[in-house]
C-alpha cells in the first residue's frame, strides 16, 4: 500500500518547474550530449532535498548499498539496465564477482547485497558475492563460504575473498567482471591493483581518495550550464561550499578556523536569501570531505556554535568509517526539507544504472527535523516507484513533475561523478 507524501509546494519551485517543462527538449538534449559517449557510474545513488524554494543534490555515492528499498518495478528496470551496461564493458561476460562491504553483522546491508546479486544473476550472470574479512581473517581458515541471514530472514552466501583468489591461481575459477560494493575507505588492496578483471567501479573513486567537495565543485559547473538554459539562478538548484584542511576539531585555534570559515559561507548564503526573498535563517551543515553513511556529520545554525561544540559532536566529526581520522571539512550550505511522509520528517534517494532510473525511496526519521541529517541512526525508507501507473501497490505516491526534476538532477550528479573518476584514474595512473 502507498504511503502520502505531503509538501508544501512553494510559488518559487512552481515557477521553476514551469520553466523546466517549457525547455524539456534542450536540456534533454543537453544531459544526453554528456551521456551519450561516456561511461557513466555503473551504478549511483543521489540524495536530494528540496526546501520549496530550491532543490539540490546533497550526496552523490558510487558504491550505493540500497538496493534492497528498490520497489519491484525498479529492480526489474535495474535487470535490464545492468545487463546492457555489464555487456557493453565486457562482451560475452558470464561470470561476475561481487565485493562486498565487511560489516557482515549487518542484515540490511546483506539484504542490500542479495538484492544486487539476484538482479545481476537476473540480468543473466553467473554470481558469486565475497569480502575481504580482515576483520575476521581466522574466519576463512577453515571454510571457503558463510551462509548468512538477512534482515528479511532470506539466506545470502558470502565467500572469502582470499579463498576464490586461491581458486583463481589455480584455474579452478574463473571472472569477467567484478563489481565494487565496497568503497574502499581503507585504500585499495594489492590484490585489487593487481586483478586482470576490470572492476566497476572504478578503484580509483574509492574513499581513500575521492572528495565530495570534488564533485560539488564537478556539479555545480553542470547546474550553471543546466541554469542558463531554462535562464534561472544556479543557486536555486545547487548549494555553496567551502573547504577547510588540516583541521584538528578538538583543538580551540582550529575551531576558530572553521567558524571563520562558516561566517564567510553564511554571508554568501544569506545574499542569496535576501536576493530571492527567502524569509527562512540560514544554515550550514559541516560534513568530513570524504566518507559515507552519513557518519561525521552535523547542522551548524550558527558559526559560533563551533566554538562550543560538545564533545560528542566533536567525536562526531573527527572519526569517519572503520574510525579513519578526518582532518578535511566540507562546509556546505544547508537545504531544509519541505517532504513529510506519513508523520515523518524526509528526503528524496535516486538510484541509477549508468544514469537510467530505478528507483528510489524517502529516506525518513521520527526524531529528526527538516533541518538535520537524515542519513542516521533510526532512519526509516519508503519506497519510491519509477511508473506513475504502479503508485497503488508500490511505493510512495509523488508528484511526476518534481520527480522529473529529480531525475535531472540525478542524471547531473552522475555525469559529475563520471568527470571525478576521469580525474581520479589520471591522478593515480590506472
Amino acid at each position: 500500500m502507498s504511503s502520502p507524501l505531503h509538501i508544501e509546494m512553494f510559488p518559487a519551485m512552481k515557477s521553476l518547474i514551469e520553466k523546466i517543462k517549457e525547455k524539456q527538449e534542450p536540456i534533454h538534449q543537453w544531459l544526453e550530449s554528456y551521456e551519450g559517449s561516456k561511461e557513466l557510474p555503473l551504478y549511483s545513488s543521489v540524495d536530494i532535498r528540496n526546501a520549496g524554494f530550491k532543490m539540490a543534490v546533497v550526496d552523490t555515492n558510487i558504491f550505493p548499498a540500497g538496493f534492497n528499498n528498490l520497489c519491484e518495478h525498479g529492480i526489474e528496470d535495474a535487470i535490464g539496465y545492468l545487463r546492457d551496461a555489464i555487456v557493453k564493458r565486457v562482451k560475452g561476460c558470464k561470470k561476475i564477482l561481487i565485493i562486498a562491504e565487511e560489516h557482515t553483522r549487518n542484515t540490511w546491508y546483506l539484504e542490500n547485497i542479495r538484492i544486487l546479486q539476484h538482479i545481476t544473476e537476473k540480468a543473466g550472470f553467473e554470481v558469486k558475492v565475497a569480502t575481504f574479512l580482515t576483520v575476521q581473517p581466522s574466519f576463512c581458515e577453515n571454510t571457503k563460504f558463510v551462509e548468512l541471514e538477512t534482515a528479511t530472514g532470506k539466506p545470502v552466501r558470502i565467500y572469502c575473498f582470499n579463498r576464490i583468489l586461491e581458486d583463481y591461481d589455480a584455474g579452478r575459477e574463473k571472472f569477467c567482471l567484478i563489481i565494487l560494493n565496497n568503497d574502499l575507505t581503507n585504500g585499495i588492496p594489492d590484490i585489487l591493483k593487481n586483478a586482470k578483471e576490470p572492476i566497476y567501479p572504478s578503484i580509483a573513486a574509492g574513499w581513500h581518495s575521492r572528495l565530495k567537495s570534488h564533485h560539488f565543485a564537478h556539479t555545480n559547473d553542470l547546474i550553471k550550464e543546466f541554469a542558463q538554459i531554462i535562464d534561472v539562478d544556479p543557486w536555486f538548484f545547487s548549494c555553496q561550499f567551502n573547504v577547510v584542511d588540516e583541521i584538528n576539531i578538538n583543538l580551540e585555534k582550529d575551531q576558530s578556523q572553521l567558524a571563520d570559515v562558516a561566517q564567510d559561507l553564511f554571508k554568501e548564503i544569506q545574499t542569496k536569501y535576501k536576493e530571492h526573498q527567502i524569509k527562512e535563517k540560514p544554515y550550514i551543515f559541516i560534513k568530513g570531505d570524504s566518507g559515507t553513511y552519513g557518519m561525521s556529520v552535523i547542522p551548524v545554525e550558527d558559526p559560533k556554535d563551533i566554538l562550543s561544540l560538545n564533545r560528542k559532536k566533536r567525536n562526531n566529526l573527527s572519526k569517519g568509517k572503520s574510525s579513519q581520522d578526518i582532518h578535511r571539512y566540507l562546509l556546505q550550505e544547508g537545504v531544509p526539507t519541505i517532504y513529510n511522509t506519513g508523520q515523518e520528517i524526509s528526503e528524496a534517494v535516486i538510484y541509477q544504472i549508468e544514469n537510467n532510473l530505478v528507483g528510489g525511496f524517502y529516506r525518513t526519521h521520527s526524531a529528526k527535523t527538516d533541518r538535520e541529517n537524515l542519513n542516521s541512526k533510526g532512519m526509516g525508507f519508503k519506497k519510491m516507484c519509477p511508473h506513475s501507473s504502479h503508485y497503488g501497490d508500490c511505493g510512495v505516491h509523488h508528484d511526476v513533475n518534481v520527480f522529473d526534476l529529480y531525475r535531472i538532477l540525478a542524471r547531473i550528479a552522475g555525469i559529475a561523478a563520471h568527470r571525478e573518476i576521469v580525474q581520479l584514474e589520471s591522478q593515480a595512473h590506472l
